[in-house]
């Protein structure tokens, strides 16, 4: 295939063609969907990375390394976020969609 018929993945999704993904892709779309929620949450809240280290039991570069998506928190761990952050983290998980969103607790 030369590259003037190439097609990204995204240009077949949005033409409807089908689309299969490899495990690999949609592993790490999660793990990059998780860390986009982590830093959005934590800086709705204000807080710097230490800040909410220190609140989840975790060191700075592993929230760090949460927000790049460089990691696979553990359940514990995740539970921990959620607490830290104050709301429910809601993982969605599909075959080829995934959704990471936070929820913050009533008042």
């Amino acid at each position: 295939m030369n590259h003037s018929t190439w097609k990204t993945r995204r240009a077949r999704q949005l033409a409807g063609e089908a689309v299969e993904f490899d495990q690999e892709y949609v592993d790490a779309r999660l793990a990059g969907d998780l860390g986009q929620a982590v830093y959005d949450r934590r800086v709705e809240l204000g807080l710097s990375q230490a800040e909410l280290a220190e609140r989840a039991g975790m060191t700075q570069p592993q929230v760090s390394r949460t927000e790049g998506g460089d990691t696979v928190p553990t359940l514990p761990l995740l539970r921990r976020l959620a607490k830290a952050l104050e709301g429910s983290l809601n993982l969605a998980i599909d075959e080829s969609d995934s959704r990471v969103t936070f929820t913050p607790r009533a008042a």
